[in-house]
């Protein structure tokens, strides 16, 4: 079904060894030998080069700049994958990240990695990189993004600390554990006929359109989420939900849960909180948008799922 649907960040059989996570002789052994491989990431973002990520050795001068233990990421390839947060190191020549943005294009080069690396945003490079890179990226940015928004127990206020090879953090005041979160999040293929239901956010890049898509609430179930966010943003109401396929959405985490709904009719009320715009396309108007010929609306994003579902959809697929 992955390979079927082709988005990033999933599929490549990494070995996530969980069960070596709580060894810290094992984790640290792993950790200084001569094939282990680390990659930095400064504030969410990974160090590239066209197609290709930089992994670096653990005694690398880049990692000086981390403030606190790697996080273990999986073995495969005869490697140790560990992922390293260098987000204190602050640039002095390149741009900084403006706060907000949708995609931030700024570039920055750390004094370690030499001219050609670059730390850039994995969004615009994910559909580029191997199914491999594009999974470790993704739990690192995850993990990482975590630890860095979670240091103070939410049971107690005490600032926690790192374990399990960075996927708990511990409070040594109350005891407490805490875990990496995941967001569930319904993306949808809204369809009516011959129609398919796209919109656009808020502050997304020009000609920019998409599957609606939201958040599930606690004690929700898929179907109903799918139904209630549809509805919040456009009116539309919804019949039979089906799911499809899922992929893992490291931005910051969440996993995009793909489904398909029946539209029970097409007048659109919109929620501009909520949405700029949405319309109805036909499959005629979307094979213009995937050739890049639409007035409009520009072709998705490759290595998305919302671009999947569209696809699939368009040529009739999604069975």
């Amino acid at each position: 079904m992955q390979a079927k649907w082709g988005f990033a960040f999933s599929g490549s059989q990494l070995d996530r060894a969980a069960g070596l996570r709580g060894n810290s002789d094992r984790i640290e052994a792993l950790w200084r030998a001569g094939n282990a491989a680390v990659l930095p990431l400064w504030r969410g973002k990974v160090p590239a080069r066209g197609d290709a990520l930089l992994w670096v050795g653990h005694d690398h001068p880049v990692l000086a700049d981390a403030a606190d233990a790697p996080v273990f990421l999986g073995l495969g390839d005869g490697k140790a994958w560990f992922g390293a947060d260098i987000s204190d190191w602050r640039p002095e020549d390149d741009p900084l990240p403006e706060p907000g943005v949708f995609f931030d294009p700024s570039e920055q080069r750390h004094p370690a990695l030499g001219q050609e690396w670059r730390f850039v945003e994995l969004r615009g490079i994910m559909a580029a990189l191997s199914a491999r890179d594009a999974e470790l990226a993704a739990i690192a940015k995850s993990v990482l993004g975590w630890h860095r928004s979670h240091r103070f127990c939410s049971a107690c206020g005490a600032q926690s600390a790192a374990a399990e090879a960075g996927w708990q953090r511990k409070c040594a005041s109350c005891g407490a554990s805490h875990f990496p979160r995941t967001d569930p999040v319904v993306i949808m293929l809204v369809t009516l006929g011959n129609k398919t239901l796209i919109g656009r956010s808020p502050g997304w890049p020009e000609g920019m359109y998409s599957c609606l898509a939201g958040f599930v609430e606690p004690a929700e179930t898929l179907e109903d989420a799918v139904r209630r966010e549809v509805a919040e943003e456009t009116g539309v109401r919804v019949g039979n939900v089906r799911y499809l396929a899922s992929q893992p959405w490291p931005f910051p985490s969440s996993l995009m849960i793909g489904c398909h709904g029946e539209a029970l009719d097409e007048a659109i009320t919109l929620d501009p909180a909520e949405l700029e715009d949405a319309i109805w396309m036909t499959r005629e108007e979307m094979a213009q948008v995937f050739a890049g010929d639409h007035p409009r609306i520009r072709a998705p994003r490759g290595g998305a799922i919302a671009g999947a579902l569209m696809a699939n959809w368009l040529a009739d697929r999604i069975d």
